[in-house]
């Protein structure tokens, strides 16, 4: 069996006193319960002001 890498770029709209990280933890949480997902974890994290 392969294995894959796959690098996912995601811009998500953040509301007024949310954390950057407790959400990008939150994605990365769902993204390992889905079937045949060894491990997810935050490499980058950018903000940035419209």
């Amino acid at each position: 069996m392969a294995r894959l890498d796959l690098y996912l770029k995601v811009e998500i709209d953040l509301s007024e006193g949310e954390k950057p990280q407790k959400l990008a933890s939150e994605i990365c949480r769902m993204i390992r319960k889905v079937y045949g997902v060894r491990d997810a974890e935050v490499t980058n994290l950018v903000t940035s002001e419209e």
